[in-house]
């Protein structure tokens, strides 16, 4: 037998709901009043923030009593005019796992409340398997006669029609999936043998959380946690501050050069353990979140482990050559993530350290001929005065006279070449120009700065 992927709409793969572009094409098709209703603006910004409650769920219910005399086509052409706003509203990464369910053969069906007539159009448009959703009966004028023809398709009635759908299917519920981000579809998880809770309001987080089932948001890469639409790197943010780090001082420029959204490759040659930090500084002041790929000794280390993939880390094992933190960054950046990489692969050491000709590994440049996406470089200097490579901590004493930190943000470019080879060259130049004068001098350092510049 076969397997599905039931979907949720609202909260789950749609950003929010989708309230107010049904509404606004109501109001179009003149269906309903011009002015939004009192408070109807406030009733869709809780439901986006904590998902259904009785109360919402309730109203919804008497949703067939107010469309009552509508005419069947009139919301039927509201469906069309709204179908287009709802797909634009697809979380990023909800595409991606659904193409994932399809390339592994999965059924992929919509299951929601929404009223038929309405949502058809948006699943007609992404061409579903299968569509579930509350029918309103219409009567022999194809007038709406204010009556549910069939299941409320909510809860235990949300169940009752994916198990209906399955037997006609032939789909096999236990090896099926299901996707929704209410504790008013414990029926439906109960009903499949992979329940996943997405963007889960705080009553379903509690209750996955206790029975260890997946959770994820859809809005962030995979083990980012977004509740309440704020992910722990934005949080960590707040910590980032100027007046905070007394210890360093930080001269940021070009920051402007970073797109504000959009897959972006930050690329940063990389002289100190603090560089991610000075990165992620950069990152949030122009109100983004960067993904690092980071080395397995870092992501699989206790405490610091799980806080970086909290933080959007991706895990790179440098004596396994598998293609998945590739994989993973790409799809970030296909979901419009900023994700930022050092090309040199680690820091460089002894000797190395001072040479000033960079020299970096294909990653990055791949990433960007992959995905179509542009390459924002970026130089760091300074850094190591602050936490030297010899030191498994910073400085964080010297607040009288903190050492300077340098990050030049380079233009975002697309390289000139599809040859790694050519391309990585081209990037690590463009890195070089950000630097000061001093990094392109010939230098011979001492035993001590040589020294400095090992680890510990």
């Amino acid at each position: 037998m076969a397997s599905a992927a039931f979907f949720d709409l609202d909260r789950t793969l749609l950003r929010g709901a989708s309230g107010p572009a049904l509404s606004a094409a109501l109001r179009e098709e003149g269906l309903i009043r011009a002015r939004p209703l009192p408070g109807e603006n406030l009733m869709f910004g809780i439901f986006n923030l904590i998902g259904e409650t009785l109360p919402s769920m309730a109203l919804a219910r008497q949703g067939a009593t107010a469309a009552k005399g509508w005419p069947a086509a009139s919301a039927q052409r509201a469906g069309q005019l709204a179908a287009k706003a709802l797909v634009a509203k697809i979380e990023p990464f909800a595409t991606q796992v659904v193409a994932d369910h399809r390339a592994a053969g999965h059924k992929i069906v919509l299951a929601t409340t929404t009223p038929y007539d309405l949502i058809k159009p948006f699943a007609d448009l992404l061409g579903l398997d299968g569509f579930l959703s509350t029918r309103y009966r219409v009567d022999d004028q194809g007038r709406y006669d204010g009556t549910i023809d069939g299941e409320f398709v909510w809860a235990r009635g949300k169940a009752r029609s994916v198990k209906v759908w399955a037997r006609a299917n032939s789909v096999e519920l236990d090896s099926s999936y299901a996707y929704s981000d209410s504790i008013f579809d414990l029926p439906l998880f109960h009903s499949v043998g992979h329940p996943v809770a997405v963007n889960p309001d705080p009553r379903l987080w509690a209750y996955a959380m206790a029975r260890k089932w997946e959770t994820v948001w859809f809005n962030a890469p995979p083990g980012v946690p977004k509740p309440l639409g704020i992910e722990p790197q934005q949080v960590a943010t707040l910590l980032t501050r100027d007046e905070l780090m007394p210890w360093v001082n930080i001269e940021l420029a070009g920051a402007s050069n970073v797109p504000e959204v959009g897959g972006t490759i930050l690329a940063v040659n990389h002289r100190s353990y603090l560089d991610p930090l000075i990165v992620g500084y950069a990152a949030g002041k122009i109100g983004r979140s960067a993904r690092f790929l980071s080395k397995k000794e870092v992501t699989d280390a206790p405490i610091v482990g799980p806080i970086s993939k909290a933080l959007g880390a991706i895990r790179v094992d440098r004596e396994d050559k598998s293609e998945a933190p590739m994989e993973e960054a790409a799809r970030a950046l296909r979901a419009g993530e900023l994700v930022a990489l050092f090309p040199q692969g680690t820091i460089p050491r002894g000797k190395l350290f001072f040479s000033p000709k960079l020299k970096g590994k294909y990653g990055a440049v791949r990433l960007a001929i992959d995905t179509g996406v542009p390459i924002v470089p970026v130089g760091l200097w300074g850094t190591e005065k602050v936490w030297p490579r010899n030191r498994k901590l910073p400085y964080l004493l010297n607040v009288a006279n903190p050492p300077t930190v340098q990050v030049q943000i380079g233009k975002p470019y697309f390289p000139s070449s599809d040859d790694p080879a050519v391309a990585i060259v081209e990037l690590m130049a463009k890195i070089g120009e950000l630097l000061p004068p001093e990094a392109h001098v010939e230098y011979t350092p001492s035993e001590a700065e040589l020294a400095k510049a090992m680890p510990a």
